[in-house]
């Protein structure tokens, strides 16, 4: 039996979850809560105007502050209410409706890819290589993949890194935070900086 999309079956299960998804991180924001960590790290990654894929990008926060300090960025999720609302509220960057495991974009490859918000723990365990692959064959030669999820998800950190030598990448750096904290034996969380072998 395949395992559906987590994101998928929770959409099944609660129809309101995106909107409280959506919800939540405009309340962040207007709290005025730190939500661009993820986009800080990838920003140092790249030189100005780099081309940015923000990878299950959900309402849109990371891309969305990537492009306000002059990124080329391109969003895609799974989730058309996730899309709507990163149109909203972070108009500028390219927004598509896109499944990871089958993704093929037009144009150029990627400067740098990211991954946040547990992204790859909601994905089908028989689509994350093909995922990981899709990542491989849009990141440019020099560019880096940045997949960050915690642990306890359904998704062991070494099976995640089996996965991505897998799908033909290789660790550069591993982290515990998107705040470049090292990543240790009993980190609860991964951040995988990857690029080409």
């Amino acid at each position: 039996m395949t395992v559906q999309n987590g994101w998928l079956r929770k959409l099944a299960e609660d129809p309101g979850h995106s909107q409280w998804y959506i919800k939540r991180f405009r309340d962040m924001a207007a709290s005025g809560a730190d939500l661009v960590g993820e986009a800080r790290l990838v920003d140092t990654l790249v030189p100005r105007g780099a081309r940015i894929l923000d990878a299950g990008c959900g309402p849109g926060r990371v891309g969305g502050h990537l492009a306000t300090l002059g990124h080329d960025v391109t969003g895609v999720d799974l989730d058309p209410e996730l899309i709507a609302a990163a149109v909203a509220d972070h108009p500028g960057p390219r927004w598509l409706v896109g499944d990871l495991s089958t993704l093929s974009l037009p144009g150029p490859p990627f400067d740098a890819i990211v991954c946040a918000g547990n992204v790859m723990t909601f994905a089908a365990p028989d689509s994350r290589v093909d995922i990981l692959r899709g990542f491989a064959a849009q990141l440019a030669p020099t560019g880096r993949a940045a997949i960050g999820f915690g642990a306890g998800r359904g998704y062991p950190f070494d099976e995640f890194l089996s996965d991505v030598t897998t799908a033909g990448l290789t660790q550069d750096l591993l982290l515990s935070t998107w705040d470049l904290r090292p990543f240790t034996p009993d980190a609860d969380f991964l951040v995988a900086l990857l690029r080409h072998p």
